[in-house]
């Protein structure tokens, strides 16, 4: 019976040594990891997560006419706010600037702002965050038209 055992281990080692080379041959699939965008519903519109890493993050946002975000500040990021299409009223800091499709700007960390849309259609821009968190919880609020202010 231990003859017999043994033998049936060399033949099973002997058939894998056979399919090792057309193992070998065979493409090498790494594993994917697929993110599909989820937009995020807010009363004053919406944004997308369109891609995220270690230190940014690339969101879409849209603000419906006559509508705007809190006044907020954020202790660990920068924004840089690029409008795609619509007029943005932007508060940063004391300055109170409109920009028009093509237009940008920047916010720095720990600065108050606010985005509005004056317009009679819907603001679309992104924004492209940069720090070391980028949280949603990372939003100190001074005044906001939906009571979420702290």
């Amino acid at each position: 019976m231990l003859t017999s055992s043994i033998v049936q281990e060399e033949e099973v080692m002997a058939q894998a040594q056979e399919v090792m080379p057309a193992v070998a041959t065979l493409p090498v699939k790494t594993q994917e990891v697929v993110t599909i965008a989820a937009t995020e519903l807010r009363p004053w519109g919406s944004f997308t997560i369109l891609e995220e890493a270690r230190g940014y993050k690339i969101k879409r946002i849209e603000v419906k006419p006559g509508h705007r975000l809190s006044l907020q500040m954020h202790h660990h990021r920068s924004e840089h706010w690029i409008v795609v299409s619509g007029t943005a009223k932007v508060v940063c800091g004391d300055e109170e600037i409109t920009l028009a499709s093509n237009q940008s700007t920047y916010v720095p960390q720990c600065t108050n702002h606010r985005l509005e849309n004056p317009g009679v259609i819907p603001l679309v821009l992104i924004e492209v965050q940069n720090g070391e968190y980028l949280g949603e919880d990372d939003i100190v609020r001074f005044q906001d038209d939906y009571s979420r202010a702290s």
